[in-house]
This record gives C-alpha cells, structure tokens and sequence, in this order.
C-alpha cells in the first residue's frame, strides 16, 4: 500500500476483517482508496498507535471502532496521542470513533439474528462443533447468543474468519451502524 491518507483503529482482527469485506460489499477498494485498518492488538495499545499516526505522529486522519466498555481505556490513550477532544463528552463520536455495543460479534449476531449465525456456521460445516459446544456441561442451559458468542471465540482465527462470513451474509443494508460510520467517515475513492 502506498501512503495511507487515513487510518482506522481497530482493536483486532475481526474488527478489520469486517470492516474490509464490508467495504468491497459497499464497491470500495480501501487499499485502493489509501485507507489502512490498523488492528492494534489490543484497545491498551491505542495511545502508541494514535501517537504514531494522529497529530504527533504522521498527521493522519484517524477514525476507529471500540467496545462500549472500553471507552474510558481509548478516552486515555487518544488524550496521551495528542487528542484532547476525545475527553469530552461526545468528542469521540466527533473524532470518528464509534462503539460496539459489547463488542463486534454482538453487534453482528444482533443485525444477522441467531438463526442467521447459525446457518453461516452450518454453511462453514462447523454445525457439530457448534451443537458439541452447547451440549457441554459449562454450557448447558446458557442462551443460544451466549453459546454463539463462546463458538466464536473457542478457536483461533475463527473470530476474524467469521467476521467476515457475518458482514459478507448481512449485506450492506443490514451492517452494524458503527462499521458503517467508520467506514463513511473515511470517505471514498481519493486515488
């Protein structure tokens, strides 16, 4: 990729694996464009990624997704980089950050419904994994959202895989409203 002209901040790799297969839904190249998904490895790491692309760093525009749990962590670390706005009140929505209610796989399985994840996951052949899973004693008697969320997270890979089987099974009409922010906020072809 050439110089990024913008960045999204992400905390991991289904955060951008969503948000690049919800692009190409959307007819948007973001390598291309010159927008790179930077998955951070972690929301605790936002200030040394803030600080290398925002205002102290490359002068970037930043835009980004976190948990709603998180906030106060990414409030912090975007004040230490340089963004003294973040701190206010709406100043993170104003700076073009955008929560997940709970996290990026809730936000999915709410806008695809639990059959919907369901079907992706029969689809992928990992049915039986998915039934195993939920006929564990741990698991017994949990709801079907909560047994989702576990299958989801129980193998590596299988978050950022499925993250974008979800996007790519919702279609751009029904895209979590903080992906789609994220991505309107970086604008479109500026090749």
């Amino acid at each position: 990729m050439s110089t990024p002209r913008a960045i999204v901040l992400v905390e991991g790799n289904s955060d951008r694996a969503a948000l690049h297969t919800l692009a190409g839904r959307l007819g948007r190249d973001l390598a291309t464009e010159r927008v790179e998904v930077v998955s951070m490895g972690g929301i605790t790491n936002t200030r040394a990624f803030a600080s290398h692309f925002g205002p102290r760093g490359l002068g970037l525009p930043l835009t980004g997704l976190y948990d709603a749990a998180d906030e106060p962590k990414l409030r912090r670390g975007l004040v230490a980089a340089g963004l003294d706005a973040s701190a206010e009140r709406d100043g993170l929505h104003g700076l073009g950050f955008f929560a997940c209610s709970m996290d990026l796989e809730d936000e999915l399985i709410r806008a695809l419904g639990v059959e919907g994840v369901e079907s992706v996951i029969a689809a992928e052949g990992e049915a039986r994994s998915l039934r195993l899973l939920a006929g564990m004693p741990a698991q017994r008697g949990w709801p079907r959202v909560a047994v989702l969320r576990r299958f989801l997270g129980s193998k590596a890979g299988r978050k950022a895989r499925y993250a974008a089987l979800l996007v790519d099974a919702l279609g751009p009409e029904r895209a979590p409203q903080p992906l789609m922010h994220a991505l309107a906020r970086t604008g479109g072809d500026h090749s």
